[in-house]
């Protein structure tokens, strides 16, 4: 039980202010106490909780301080830490955060450079992101604001089916900025994105497989030579 509570010291990285009161640490007469599968034991003193947590090899656990008596259970604490830690983590990785892309544009941009854009948006929009259009006015093109605002209305209606204009677009110093927002919520995409990825795997490997021939036909040939050659010729 020492090198345990020694274990869950050092997980914390020496501090353990903001966690539970475990085995000697917990300074009270009695406490109500609850088994290792959550059965209710009832309130017992200290020392008696203490000895049934070493008879399980377990820890005894404080897990409502603020009760009358305190509510404790056996549990194996480090293992319990550790799950707890990979839940987090997990839950971290699988957070979703929605960014915002930024797509810069001139006023007077080629269709060439405008499709390469819209491929970025689309491809933002796609994976939930929300998409800040600059449009950049340089020189007289200042004097034209309505060049941009058509351009990004046309961008706008270009990639209706994947984002809608979240903020119109209004002009900022030198420059016109619209931002765009995904219909898709962000953790619908990192979910059809992994679906996606797995599918690709799964095809791959189904390929593998079917190229890779059967024992007895990779086995033919060798057998059909030997068959040949111990056949006595009629001649």
């Amino acid at each position: 039980m020492a090198v345990r509570q020694a274990a869950a010291w050092c997980y914390l990285g020496g501090s353990i202010s903001a966690e539970p009161r475990i085995n000697d640490r917990i300074r009270v007469p009695e406490v109500r106490l609850v088994g290792p599968s959550g059965e209710q034991v009832g309130i017992v003193p200290l020392a008696k909780a203490l000895e049934l947590a070493q008879e399980y090899d377990l820890d005894l656990v404080e897990v409502a301080a603020t009760a009358r008596p305190p509510v404790c259970k056996l549990m194996d604490y480090g293992k319990f830490k550790y799950e707890s830690a990979m839940k987090a983590r997990e839950a971290r990785k699988n957070q979703a955060h929605t960014v915002i892309k930024e797509m810069k544009l001139r006023p007077k941009i080629d269709p060439h450079d405008y499709d390469t854009k819209k491929g970025h948006v689309v491809r933002f929009l796609k994976q939930g992101d929300k998409v800040k259009i600059t449009i950049m006015f340089r020189g007289r093109e200042q004097s034209r604001p309505e060049l941009g605002f058509r351009l990004l209305q046309r961008l706008a209606s270009d990639v209706e089916d994947l984002g809608f204009i979240e903020s119109n677009p209004k002009q900022d110093g030198r420059n016109m900025i619209m931002v765009l927002g995904p219909h898709k919520k962000k953790t619908e995409a990192m979910a059809e994105a992994r679906e996606a990825q797995a599918a690709r795997k799964a095809e791959r490997q189904g390929y593998a497989h079917d190229a890779e021939p059967e024992g007895d036909a990779a086995e033919a040939p060798a057998e059909a030579v030997e068959a040949q050659a111990e056949t006595p010729s009629e001649a």
